[in-house]
């Protein structure tokens, strides 16, 4: 066996340590906790958002907070745990601040200030399930990516948007009858 490649039960000790070295300010170790985690983070930033420029700011905001809050990691959980809460929390809360922006521009009484248009696609062409996650409503895709995908509860989705059980549910429902809509079933 290389020296190079630890055992697989030793991989969970070299990230904690790699974390550690991060938290004291290694630079090399945050580069290498990035190259870890870069493509779950931007794929789940990416099915949040449903564009790709936003996915590729908002991977860069996530990796930025991460860094400057890396000290108030603790290791109750894993870092890759923490990091995807962290990126969850970065998504919701710029599309808090841009409802703010688009409510203060729009007004309340205008159904564009909280959801952008949905493309409908081109006659006859197939829509793979990605592009109709990134065609839905951003309320509808946000529920329906932390609770179809990701596993979250109706519960911590409702914490983590700041509204009512209830609201989430309908989001959901709504969702997946759009999904099943866009994909013909």
């Amino acid at each position: 066996m290389l020296a190079d490649n630890p055992p697989a039960a030793d991989v969970p000790a070299v990230a904690d340590l790699t974390v550690r070295r991060a938290q004291e300010g290694d630079a090399a170790a945050f580069e290498q906790l990035y190259r870890d985690n870069v493509g779950r983070v931007h794929a789940l930033c990416l099915r949040l958002s449903g564009d790709s420029n936003r996915a590729e700011e908002l991977t860069q905001d996530v990796f930025v907070r991460a860094w400057e809050r890396l000290g108030s990691f603790q290791g109750k959980s894993a870092f890759s745990t923490w990091l995807h809460r962290l990126a969850v929390n970065v998504v919701l809360g710029e599309r808090r601040s841009e409802g703010v922006r688009v409510h203060r521009i729009f007004g309340t009484d205008t159904p564009e200030a909280y959801e952008s248009p949905t493309r409908a696609p081109d006659p006859g062409v197939a829509m793979d399930l990605e592009r109709a996650i990134a065609l839905l409503p951003p309320g509808a895709r946000s529920v329906f990516v932390l609770h179809d995908v990701e596993g979250y509860k109706h519960e911590e989705i409702a914490n983590m948007h700041g509204s009512a059980v209830g609201t989430c549910k309908a989001q959901l429902h709504r969702a997946r009858r759009l999904l099943r809509e866009a994909l013909g079933r």
